[in-house]
């Protein structure tokens, strides 16, 4: 080590506080039916599959819960079927102007947002990279990462701006967790690494940042219904269903998730573990 490196280490050491902050730590119960009174929660993508059940559950917990779509009718529909304090904004994720638009106007409506849930995501279902256009990858990163990217970055930036904790959740896919040459798994890869990149750098400001990965789930993009079935030839034995996600959404949504964050919790029966799991299938 130089005589340069010496001095910079000292200078360090002599500017630092070497005294650490005393940390302490008080555990409160809560009843899970006092979980989420109270709290705000944003979910992309929630007029159906996933996004739906999970705007369905978090109702029932008596969250304010605030979903988003490209398509109104779709959204009027969602909050017509779940009963609780339920409301919806139209517009594309993929639009990043508009997204931190929406999350300034929730601040001001609520005063906050307390769980932002990047649920809202597209597969185009080409089956092999020479059955890729342009334009379809363009489509599937701008609505699967760049939306979801920007819109964290605006979440972020206001939960610090006003000195709150923040709970990120997104949406990731097995996919995301195998080599893929499809842009619907590539955009799941970078959302995965996107998780643990955020939580690395904002834990330390209170904001929690976790994914889920299900499998092949009964949801419009998959084309599978749910009085099928639900036989599959992987090595868990079945496909799964969107509350079955949603369930895990609400734990890592919930308090009793509070030291956990930079995880992507598989919903798959542990089928992204299994060697020669590739197939032509996108979940």
């Amino acid at each position: 080590m130089g005589f340069r490196n010496y001095i910079k280490r000292g200078i360090k050491y002599v500017f630092n506080d070497h005294n650490p902050p005393i940390v302490k730590l008080f555990v409160v119960q809560k009843s899970a039916n006092e979980m989420f009174k109270n709290k705000s929660v944003l979910i992309t993508g929630g007029s159906d599959g996933i996004g739906f059940c999970i705007a369905k559950r978090l109702c029932a917990e008596k969250a304010n819960v605030i979903i988003t779509g490209r398509d109104e009718n779709k959204l009027k529909e969602a909050c017509k079927k779940i009963d609780g304090n339920i409301t919806y904004y139209c517009f594309d994720v993929s639009d990043v102007k508009k997204g931190k638009d929406i999350i300034n106007q929730i601040f001001t409506k609520y005063g906050k947002i307390d769980i932002l849930i990047n649920n809202a995501g597209i597969s185009l279902h080409e089956g092999n990279i020479l059955k890729v256009k342009e334009e379809d990858f363009d489509r599937q990163f701008a609505i699967n990462l760049k939306g979801s990217y920007f819109l964290s970055q605006n979440y972020i930036r206001k939960i610090i701006e006003n000195k709150m904790q923040g709970n990120i959740i997104f949406v990731s896919s097995e996919r995301g967790s195998q080599s893929d040459d499809l842009p619907y798994g590539l955009t799941k890869i970078a959302i995965n690494d996107l998780t643990e990149g955020l939580s690395a750098k904002f834990c330390s400001k209170g904001i929690r940042v976790n994914a889920v990965a299900p499998g092949v789930t009964a949801t419009n993009m998959t084309n599978l219904k749910k009085d099928q079935d639900f036989y599959s030839s992987k090595p868990g034995g079945r496909f799964f269903l969107p509350e079955e996600v949603a369930e895990v959404v609400l734990f890592l949504a919930s308090d009793y998730s509070k030291c956990i964050s930079g995880e992507v919790i598989h919903c798959n029966d542990g089928n992204h573990l299994q060697i020669g799991f590739l197939d032509s299938q996108i979940k």
